[in-house]
């Protein structure tokens, strides 16, 4: 009884000084996204302009749009590779590797490269979303805070997931999502310190940006009426459909990559060639689709409320879709600073309007707005691509203010999920983070001894092993095992269950026990591959330093 209530003083002190403290983080990475918010409002708007006056000399006037994409992509990717290569792509990846401790976290050049770079790519017209890159500067926003008021190690991963909660919260004006995703997705702990840090962190970010732009949702549905039972068929044909295209869209991403890679590799010999001529390339070719259609570049947010409005027809979706799929695969791929979270939506809303227009043909009486169906695939698509459904579920319901489609929300992306799952499949961002650690050959560094807790989770490879049986290297030693209250010291033949809180203590030697730990007590974490059949090499000094 005498440890317990050491214990409970001891979380009581740590709430007492994190719980400030994140509010300090939910108020500067509301800030910051609110900042980078109006740059790529303003951005578009330019952009927009700029076409529209091109288009009255249609001679010359094509070139503008491509040379307008082609320096702005061409200079964020150069500033990427050349000063911060973790912000390429969403950064979200990047952040979890931080959390694992797998990546150190150089806020002074994440913050003003991201801003910069994601400013310039995606104002240029690149398809990407804002919300990764403000996931990843409230998480660096998380690290500043830390470092400047120099707190222990553990109270630092803590506020950097509370930023990043705290960024996707600002950036879709949705402070439960950003919660949900740092426990479901970024984090994955559930312990009271880190859900109230988040908690915190995303409201104040959220009253920030409410405060500073507007309270109304990031997109505007009508309060559809909720639909018939009847309907629910239609509903797990939907959750189908995006759980194969969900599918087609992770590994279209990945091979995508891979192709920009090699081709970078092939014509550069071993240099930067990608970086300097990889990223204008794509640049100008959008740049040139956007003289023809403007509405395909950005993020997507106008063409989600034309869907939402009713403004499309039938017709039309699996070309939006095509083209808007083709365009996220190489802008994303190029290595541009920019999330997939609004081009996902976008390609969800499209899906769900095209099976809500098809049900309506079939059966006419059962279905009066077809575009409550893009409402429920993007919550899908979701799913079936981040493999986060209570996310998924709740962003959406906050993004439209729209919650009478609870029920065939439910349904669709838990269906997704499982169509997603049972085709093997790895979420996109577990894929992403596996591709930067694993499969470039860099192996993770340690600034110096690590203690890492983890929960070993039902079916997880750890799952009712011995210790002798976990395959991990000299230099790590599991210190502590604690199972509700009763807490033990393991030996080699202590077999682990589910629920056991495991203590190890890593040499800096050891470093890919930090990796190997989170395969084996994690359920679906590079499900793909056995934790001994990782092999991993030293950091290569052009990378990233990790830690």
């Amino acid at each position: 009884m005498r440890r317990e209530a050491r214990d409970s003083l001891q979380i009581q002190e740590q709430r007492r000084k994190v719980f400030p403290r994140a509010v300090l983080v939910g108020l500067l990475a509301g800030l910051l996204a609110v900042a980078f918010r109006w740059a790529l409002d303003g951005g578009e708007r330019l952009r927009t302009h700029l076409i529209l006056w091109a288009q009255r000399y249609p001679t010359w006037g094509w070139l503008l749009p491509i040379a307008v994409g082609a320096v702005g992509a061409g200079i964020a990717v150069r500033l990427v590779s050349q000063v911060a290569p973790e912000t390429a792509g969403s950064g979200i990846p990047h952040l979890k590797a931080v959390l694992y401790r797998l990546r150190s976290m150089r806020w002074q050049r994440i913050v003003p490269v991201k801003f910069l770079a994601g400013m310039l790519a995606i104002g240029g017209g690149l398809t990407l979303g804002r919300e990764g890159p403000t996931v990843q500067m409230g998480g660096a926003v998380g690290a500043a805070v830390a470092e400047l008021l120099k707190i222990s190690p553990r109270e630092r991963q803590t506020l950097i997931a509370a930023g990043a909660g705290a960024g996707l919260a600002a950036a879709f004006n949705a402070p439960l999502t950003g919660l949900a995703f740092v426990l479901e997705e970024v984090q994955r702990d559930f312990t009271p310190l880190v859900f109230s840090a988040s908690f915190l962190a995303a409201v104040t970010a959220d009253i920030v940006t409410r405060s500073l732009t507007d309270q109304l949702p990031i997109f505007h549905a009508t309060n559809y009426p909720v639909p018939p039972l009847m309907t629910l068929p239609a509903f797990l044909v939907l959750s189908g459909l995006t759980g194969l295209l969900g599918v087609a869209f992770n590994r279209g991403l990945l091979g995508t990559m891979e192709g920009f890679a090699r081709l970078g590799s092939w014509l550069s010999r071993g240099g930067d060639w990608s970086s300097r001529l990889g990223g204008a390339a794509v640049g100008a070719v959008v740049g040139l689709i956007g003289w023809f259609v403007p509405q395909a570049l950005g993020g997507g947010h106008t063409l989600v409320d034309a869907v939402l409005a009713g403004q499309m027809t039938l017709a039309l979706v699996p070309l939006w879709f095509l083209l808007r799929f083709g365009l996220t695969m190489v802008s994303y791929g190029c290595g541009a600073p920019g999330g997939i979270f609004a081009p996902l939506l976008v390609l969800g809303a499209l899906i769900g309007l095209g099976v809500g227009e098809i049900t309506d043909l079939i059966v006419p009486d059962a279905v009066n707005h077809p575009e409550a169906f893009a409402v429920v695939g993007m919550a899908a698509y979701f799913a079936a691509i981040v493999r986060a459904p209570l996310t998924g579920i709740v962003l959406i319901m906050e993004m439209t203010n729209s919650y009478e489609q609870i029920l065939p929300l439910l349904v669709a992306c838990f269906s997704a999920y499982a169509v997603a799952d049972a085709l093997g499949d790895r979420p996109i961002y577990e894929a992403l983070l596996e591709r930067d650690v694993c499969c470039e050959g860099a192996a993770p560094v340690l600034q110096g001894t690590l203690v890492l807790e983890l929960t070993v989770q039902a079916y997880a490879r750890f799952d009712g092993k011995r210790v002798r049986e976990l395959g991990l290297p000299p230099g790590c030693i599991l210190t502590t095992l604690r199972h509700g209250i009763r807490e033990s010291v393991p030996t080699a033949d202590t077999r682990l269950e589910a629920g056991d809180r495991v203590t190890a203590v890593i040499a800096p030697e050891a470093a890919v026990a930090a990796l190997l730990l989170r395969q084996g007590c994690e359920v679906s974490h590079m499900a793909g591959q056995a934790p001994e059949e990782v092999h991993l090499t030293r950091e290569d000094p052009g990378r990233s330093q990790p830690g």
